[in-house]
């Protein structure tokens, strides 16, 4: 031991005087610790000047503090809400167990008197020191604050929510019989900027609130599979779907119908993401969903959108031609609108004179004239669309062709020196031109008027960081559709493991498209009245790509597994 004394005291003076740290070491950790309002000894851990077990140990045979092993201690057998998150964090101490009167409460450092003080007023009951290694102390405390947020609202102290600007919101809002909009429901209003803005940072493209009988979960759509994120006490409910329609300038007071709103939220000055909300009356409450609009994935550029080199010429020459129709089709969710916004962006120059009729209008983009369908109104596609045509336009966008008055408008329009692009609901680019003859529409205009149709399914891109190799025999590969030609180099298949970059092993997704140019053999079947299935052979002989094997080929390049593959072409 030293033999002279040190100016320290506590378990300062204890650590040097058995040469555990030096005392220019603990003077400087004493002063810096102080400076930044963090605890001496996780001063001491974090910075690497000592081992916690070591000052533990140390510290119990001083002071007679019984020491424990964080790392046998069961997380569950924490009380819950009997000490704030703040008090845990400012002293760094967490109640572990109560066994009548007293309370049996973590610390790293037993000098630390004023912590029990507190924690004993704040409680009611008498405390106790229990001594832990100061790591597994912040490892547990960081644990037991993630479970209760999870549990509840948390706190939820986040420097960021200060920052956000929600252009809808109306604090000033009369409270409705559930006291929606009262000061005392604030972290009602902080979890739910909490959780938008959670979902924007993860990527996500929906969030689900919804109510259930004993429960109330809320959930993430991301890279196009939903996920529970937290559930909150079944009681906060109406509270939060009042909230929620407060934001998106919805009528509070309606419960029984659905309703829709927008919410704009600026992130920054120049950055600001959309969210379309809808209500729908359940059992249980108001489900509320949000979709989250990002301008920027409109303008990504048709490079990142996961075209094969040979689609994306042609879809790049049918853009060009002066008329004519470029019909986008696949299910809720497949990426449609993204597809043809960015046929927007690339047509969207001073010479021309764009016009969008859409239910309803998801991404705003400059330039463009974007027309908002209202039904109750009696604006529909086929209005708004004679409309456009009255008004000189050079390029028409068409949300959804529904019924026979909207095709024959659009047709019309593509072969009176327009272009017109537009979606439908069908599972291939075959089924696509069946469906139209379905509606009413003739052969004739068929085959003059489309110039390509586009199916397409979004697959979740595996992580680059973490796709591991997996070891496929020869003969499953084939029975998947896979070609010798395809095998002949031996390619590597890959599959997600999953890591703290990804979600699943997967991190964004890809589009898989079928594009299917309109060719004169493809025109002669359409005019003789074929079926699908026609039309789908006559495809495959010109050598367009279907959407099982497009996504075969995205296996095969490694940004997809075949599990995913098969997910979204096969639906197994």
């Amino acid at each position: 031991m030293a033999s002279e004394p040190v100016p320290l005291n506590g378990l300062a003076r204890r650590l040097v005087e058995e040469n555990i740290i030096p005392t220019d070491t603990a003077l400087n950790a004493s002063e810096e610790a102080r400076k930044k309002g963090v605890p001496f000894v996780s001063y001491l851990v974090q910075n690497g000047h000592a081992e916690a077990r070591t000052i533990a140990a140390s510290a119990s045979e001083e002071f007679g503090v019984p020491f424990m092993d964080l790392a046998a201690f069961d997380l569950e057998a924490i009380p819950r809400d009997l000490v704030k998150e703040k008090l845990i964090r400012q002293h760094h101490a967490l109640p572990l167990v109560r066994r009548g009167v007293r309370l049996f409460v973590a610390v790293s450092d037993p000098t630390n008197l004023q912590a029990l003080d507190e924690i004993k007023f704040h409680t009611g009951v008498s405390t106790e020191a229990v001594l832990v290694e100061d790591d597994k102390l912040t490892t547990i405390i960081e644990q037991y604050l993630s479970a209760a947020e999870d549990d509840g609202l948390g706190d939820l102290e986040d420097d960021e929510l200060m920052d956000l600007d929600l252009e809808a919101v109306d604090d000033d809002a009369e409270p409705d019989d559930d006291g929606a909009s009262g000061t005392d429901d604030t972290p009602i209003v902080r979890f739910v900027h909490k959780m938008l803005l959670d979902a924007i940072k993860g990527g996500s493209s929906d969030i689900h609130f919804e109510p259930y009988e004993r429960s109330y979960r809320v959930r993430f759509r991301t890279d196009g599979v939903l996920h529970e994120v937290t559930s909150p006490p079944a009681n906060l409910g109406s509270r939060l779907a009042a909230r929620l329609k407060v934001m998106a300038e919805l009528d509070i007071s309606e419960r029984r119908v659905p309703q829709d709103g927008r919410i704009k939220m600026k992130l920054s000055k120049t950055k600001a993401i959309d969210f379309r909300v809808n209500t729908l009356p359940t059992l249980w409450g108001e489900k509320i969903v949000l979709r989250i609009l990002d301008p920027g994935s409109a303008k990504m550029g048709i490079e990142a959108l996961g075209f094969e080199e040979i689609q994306q010429e042609r879809l790049m020459e049918a853009i060009h031609k002066p008329q004519g129709m470029i019909l986008v089709t696949g299910p809720t969710g497949s990426g449609k609108t993204v597809t043809l916004y960015t046929g927007l962006n690339i047509l969207n120059t001073d010479e021309r004179n764009i016009a969008t009729a859409e239910d309803p209008v998801e991404i705003n983009l400059e330039g463009i004239n974007q027309v908002n369908v209202n039904h109750r109104v009696g604006l529909d596609f086929a209005s708004a669309l004679r409309a456009f045509l009255r008004q000189d336009p050079d390029v028409v966008m068409v949300g959804e062709i529904r019924d026979l008055e909207t095709a024959e408008i659009a047709i019309k329009a593509s072969q009176t020196g327009h272009m017109v692009l537009s979606t439908l609901h069908t599972n291939s680019a075959a089924e696509t031109l069946t469906r139209l003859r379905n509606m009413g529409v003739p052969a004739f205009n068929l085959a003059t008027s489309v110039n390509l149709i586009i199916a397409q399914r979004l697959a979740r891109r595996l992580c680059p960081s973490c796709k591991e190799p997996m070891d496929v025999p020869k003969e499953t590969l084939l029975a998947e559709g896979f070609t010798e030609e395809d095998l002949a180099s031996d390619p590597e298949i890959f599959q997600p493991k999953g890591c703290s970059k990804c979600k699943e092993g997967y991190k964004g997704r890809v589009g898989i498209y079928e594009v299917v140019k309109i060719t004169p053999e493809m025109q002669r079947i359409i005019m003789e009245d074929g079926n699908s299935m026609q039309l789908a052979a006559q495809a495959k002989e010109l050598g367009f790509d279907d959407l099982r094997r497009s996504g075969l080929m995205k296996v095969l390049q490694g940004v997809t597994s075949l599990k995913e593959c098969n997910r979204v072409t096969t639906g197994h």
